[in-house]
């Protein structure tokens, strides 16, 4: 991401989440909270520039752009931590 896109951004006083936020928001755990660090970036004026970024420096985790990245690699969901359950066998 290029920094004058943010700093553009602010200058004209439009509000960057990941400034107003917690950092930790954007490397959370819990899909829950990767949906909601997700939902932040809807309406960031540098959320294609921040992607963009993401992308060429192969981020390995967090969500950038409104995208998460899991091991470098953009995945659309969070998944929970720990095993599924095993379902029941039905006889």
């Amino acid at each position: 991401m290029q920094l004058t896109a943010i700093d553009d951004a602010e200058a004209l006083g439009l509000p960057i989440p990941c400034r107003a936020f917690d950092p930790e928001v954007f490397f959370a755990e819990t899909p829950a909270d990767v949906e909601y660090a997700k939902s932040l970036c809807g309406a960031c004026p540098v959320k294609e520039a921040c992607l963009a970024g993401a992308l060429e420096r192969r981020e390995p985790w967090g969500v950038w752009g409104g995208e998460l990245f899991v091991q470098g690699v953009v995945v659309a969901r969070k998944r929970p931590r720990g095993r599924p359950r095993k379902t029941e066998a039905v006889a």
